[in-house]
């Protein structure tokens, strides 16, 4: 069984019990940065064998994890924070995962969509995540502008060291009107 498993966003003490239960009992953790994971499993005395997937190596890693769940190991899907798949790595697993046929099943917990939008202090009713903004000009516009005239709070996200460029393209492309950092 393939787990997608959610982990903390910054404090780890946000880890779900169930969470720590599944990465205790699975056959390895495929982890978008081992370096990181590991620190989480030290906090939770986890000793489990990591394997890279990062969005460099999917589709390599993707068949390797595969080929696991069809010996029977149960593996856990690990991004640095959040949920797998939402803007990190997963997509190409789980495609694969299907498309043979394979169980899974997502371990619930924390996520920075669900958390941006609710502390934003925006509506709620609809909104529309759009994620990470392309570093080229022209593929940022013609993004923004499908958008731009939808009647929804609008959840992008930005790095840190981006915020500020991010919020002036945003600001320039989009206009004036209600935003959270």
């Amino acid at each position: 069984m393939l787990y997608i498993v959610a982990t903390p966003i910054g404090n780890l003490k946000e880890m779900t019990f169930r969470a720590v239960e599944i990465l205790q009992s699975v056959d390895c953790i495929a982890a978008e940065d081992t370096r990181h994971t590991a620190v989480l499993l030290n906090e939770y005395k986890i000793a489990k064998p990591l394997v890279s997937y990062q969005k460099f190596n999917e589709r390599a890693s993707a068949e390797k994890l595969v080929a696991l769940l069809e010996e029977g190991k149960d593996v856990a899907l690990v991004s640095d924070a959040g949920m797998p798949l939402i803007s990190d790595p997963g997509s190409v697993l789980l495609e694969t995962v299907i498309a043979h046929g394979l169980e899974y099943t997502v371990v619930s917990g924390p996520c920075a969509l669900v958390n941006a939008v609710v502390l934003s202090g925006l509506p709620t009713e609809n909104f529309l995540m759009v994620g990470f903004l392309p570093e080229k000009a022209g593929a940022r516009r013609q993004l923004v502008s499908q958008y731009a005239e939808l009647p929804c709070t609008l959840i992008f996200y930005s790095p840190p060291h981006n915020v500020t460029d991010d919020l002036a393209f945003l600001y320039e492309q989009l206009g004036r009107r209600r935003a959270a950092v």
